[in-house]
């Protein structure tokens, strides 16, 4: 996966079917730190990104192609995440409760599917 800012979108009426409706972005790649390298890419985006934020990008085509169920599609790099904050100096301290948004749920919330954890039943639940 790769860290970047989003700094641009690219607007196309000739592509293939799998871009209809769907917003193509650039994004410039960053270091943990947040300082940009010297490559960028382009990407689809998945969670409703603009200019200026930061992103969690796959850069894989396979896993792209899963995330669109799309097993022939001919794409490489999606946008799977808007990131809130990184922290590199591994202190718990300096992240804020909701750390990312990944493909449109905060981290740590079960996915659809899977059962809740323990820990986020109500209150309601408990007390019967």
């Amino acid at each position: 996966m790769i860290i970047g800012r989003v700094i641009g979108e690219i607007y196309s009426t000739i592509n293939h079917p799998i871009l209809d409706h769907r917003k193509l972005l650039i994004v410039e790649k960053l270091t943990p730190q947040g300082s940009a390298q010297d490559d960028y890419l382009v990407a689809i985006d998945t969670v409703g990104a603009g200019v200026g934020q930061t992103v969690l990008v796959i850069d894989e085509g396979n896993s792209a192609r899963q995330v669109l169920a799309a097993p022939n599609a001919p794409t490489r790099s999606i946008i799977v995440g808007i990131i809130d904050a990184i922290d590199v100096s591994g202190d718990p301290e300096t992240q804020p409760a909701g750390k990312a948004r990944v493909a449109g749920r905060q981290a740590g919330r079960s996915s659809p599917g899977k059962a809740p954890r323990p820990d986020a039943a109500s209150a309601d639940s408990r007390e019967t």
